[in-house]
């Protein structure tokens, strides 16, 4: 399995610190933003394969959030986690409900590997 790094975003640190655990334990290696400020400067120091926007972001920050990855001239992969299925952000490349676990992370890994198809 290749290394794939992510991005997650949240301003609830109980739910990201949960989510980190399943990531991580699925073979991701997961750089957690507590604000949108650091994940602007991580995205913008690191090398990501996808990015995570939790349900806590407001939908105002998230749309901001993701134009700025654009403007960077950037294709990773934007995620929303939602709590429900009424959750979608038109800005992201994806909705995945954060429950059950494995449709989440099926939901990464998908997206990691279309990116990666577009490579070739």
């Amino acid at each position: 399995m290749p290394i794939i790094v992510v991005l997650a975003v949240g301003l609830d640190s109980t739910l990201l610190r949960t989510q980190n655990a399943a990531w991580t334990s699925a073979g991701y290696i997961v750089k957690p933003a507590g604000t949108i400020r650091e994940a602007i400067e991580c995205f913008r120091d690191g090398d990501f394969d996808l990015v995570l926007l939790g349900p806590s972001i407001p939908a105002d920050a998230r749309h901001e959030f993701t134009f700025l990855i654009r403007a960077l001239g950037s294709h990773v992969p934007v995620a929303l986690i939602a709590r429900s299925a009424d959750d979608c952000d038109p800005f992201a490349d994806a909705t995945l409900r954060h429950h059950p676990v494995d449709g989440m992370l099926a939901g990464m890994a998908a997206l990691v590997a279309n990116r990666q198809e577009g490579w070739r």
